[in-house]
């Protein structure tokens, strides 16, 4: 088993390989990347049903959910690198052009950031377009997943792999760590001279250790208590739509809502609608109900869970909705200042003015009018796919792709001037 250290040489010294392939280049290995997934599709699931075996009993369903593949879900990755091959190639793109008094040409110029390294837990997925969006941009990734996906993230590392060697290129263009363990996590974070840039994706406490700890540049990449605010003029097909949606399709994902914030003027309307859309019909159907957290006002309406303090700081990632009933648009707003974790917020109003108000006001990487906040992901923003979806401002906001994988450099050219 090569160690960590190992692992960061061999990605540092194939830099250069990646920096001088062409955009034809790179979208050829990407086709063969995504081919190889295909081809190895059924050693993939092989070693993703050991994993699920032995994760079962240790982490929730929701979560077994989001580590599970099917040969669905794998085609989807492959797909998802397929379409990063058909996006515009960010690298050597021209930011802007100067010419000086003195007859120099100063161009800023798009350049990949090097080695990019990825913390991430127990998602696959994350395995396949990390990679492919890391080769597109011209970066050498190094994947460190979760211990509880290691084989499937093993597998389709070793798929990859092959896709790249069938057209001569070096294996490790992309990297797999093996150590599992913390360790290797701090390994990464200390990693100076190795790693360019570090993306932690996950839940609170890996992305805390890592922006606290960390001596080489990072992203943050927020977790998601994500808010949908339910105007006094809003249309309840549009409430109901939207709020299930955005809790029930994927609880387990940072894009779910966590917390409903409801108008008081329609409360006694829509409150009853939404247990009988959440909870009732769900159940009749035998599918899992959503508990609904209330606030004091709320719990006066309907029945449900009174709902604690730390209810409206929770990222719940699973069918549970905190559910707080607001005196108008500003004590929404206000709300989310406190308790956001600035990734998506959704506001559903048929007033103009309100919308833009609330999507002008609230400090988030996504706002939403009228729509879920499910959406917040890059292969629905158009980027293909995501390297993660950064809650801070400098250098990248939002989902993740090419171009945010991109640094930038200063080419001057000149014929024999002197300063």
């Amino acid at each position: 088993m090569k160690t960590t250290l190992e692992i960061l040489k061999e990605a540092k010294s194939v830099k250069s390989v990646l920096c001088s392939l062409s955009t034809e280049n790179k979208n050829q290995a990407l086709l063969k990347m995504a081919d190889a997934l295909i081809e190895n599709a059924e050693y993939i699931l092989e070693e993703n049903a050991k994993d699920l075996e032995k994760a079962k009993g240790t982490i929730s369903e929701v979560m077994l959910d989001r580590l599970a593949l099917s040969k669905e879900r794998i085609e989807g990755m492959a797909e998802g690198i397929r379409q990063v091959a058909q996006l515009p190639d960010p690298v050597g793109e021209i930011l802007d052009t100067v010419i000086r008094p003195s007859g120099i040409v100063v161009q800023k110029t798009a350049v990949p950031m090097g080695v990019v390294a990825i913390i991430y837990e127990s998602r696959p997925n994350v395995t396949s377009d990390a990679a492919a969006l890391a080769l597109k941009s011209g970066n050498v990734c190094v994947l460190r997943g979760g211990k509880e996906a290691f084989l499937s993230a093993d597998a389709i590392v070793t798929a990859m792999r092959k896709g790249l060697k069938e057209i001569g290129l070096p294996e490790n263009l992309i990297n797999l760590v093996q150590d599992t363990t913390r360790q290797s996590a701090n390994e990464l974070m200390n990693a100076v001279g190795y790693v360019d840039l570090l993306i932690p994706r996950g839940g609170a406490g890996l992305i805390k250790a890592v922006t606290e700890n960390a001596k080489v540049p990072c992203i943050q990449t927020g977790t998601g208590i994500c808010h949908i605010y339910v105007d006094k003029k809003a249309d309840y097909e549009k409430v109901l739509n939207i709020i299930e949606n955005a809790k029930t399709s994927r609880p387990s994902v940072c894009n779910a809502c966590e917390v409903v914030l409801l108008h008081e003027s329609l409360a006694d309307q829509v409150l009853p609608l939404l247990k009988e859309r959440l909870c009732n019909i769900r159940e009749a159907k035998g599918l899992q109900p959503v508990e609904l957290r209330l606030d004091e006002k709320a719990i006066k309406i309907i029945d449900g869970t009174p709902a604690s303090e730390n209810d409206f700081d929770t990222e719940f990632l699973d069918y549970i909705l905190a559910v707080k009933v607001v005196s108008s648009i500003d004590e929404a707003i206000e709300h989310i200042a406190l308790h956001s974790t600035g990734h998506s917020e959704a506001i559903i109003t048929e007033n103009r003015e309100n919308a833009y108000r609330f999507a002008m006001a609230v400090d988030s990487a996504a706002v939403y009018v009228n729509a879920s906040t499910r959406f917040t992901d890059g292969g629905e923003f158009g980027l293909g796919c995501e390297m993660g979806i950064s809650t801070q401002k400098l250098h990248a906001r939002g989902p993740m792709g090419l171009k945010e994988l991109t640094t930038y450099k200063y080419i001057i050219a000149g014929d024999g001037q002197i300063r």
